[in-house]
């Protein structure tokens, strides 16, 4: 069976500020929880994604720590907290409907063709 994963917009708005609060590091904290509770490939991938992602992230700021900023290594930060701000906010969580909508959901009598 297909699970449905719903979240309202201030649940997406909270996973995003999560993300952008804590500058990317914290990023791979919301697909683990879509992974774990929809449990869809696809969905850990993502997590994978953006775990790979944040140890690069964090790897490069330990690395040129000393001297002057990195300008790349806040591109690459703003680019993270972005993408992960948008897929948070318009294309992890399914849109919220019935409990009906779900795949291979039995449906009461009466109600297939509505």
């Amino acid at each position: 069976m297909d699970r449905r994963l719903e979240a309202g917009w201030g649940q997406k708005a909270a996973w995003s500020l999560l993300v952008a609060v804590t500058l990317g590091l914290l990023s791979w904290v919301p697909f683990l929880y879509v992974g774990i509770r929809r449990g869809r490939r696809g969905d850990w991938a993502t997590f994978v994604a953006f775990a790979v992602a944040t140890v690069i992230l964090a790897v490069w700021s330990g690395l040129s720590s000393d001297g002057p900023g990195d300008p790349w290594l806040g591109a690459y930060a703003i680019v993270l907290i972005v993408v992960a701000a948008v897929m948070l906010l318009f294309t992890v969580f399914d849109q919220p409907g019935t409990k009906y909508d779900a795949v291979d959901v039995a449906q009461p009598e009466g109600r297939q063709f509505l």
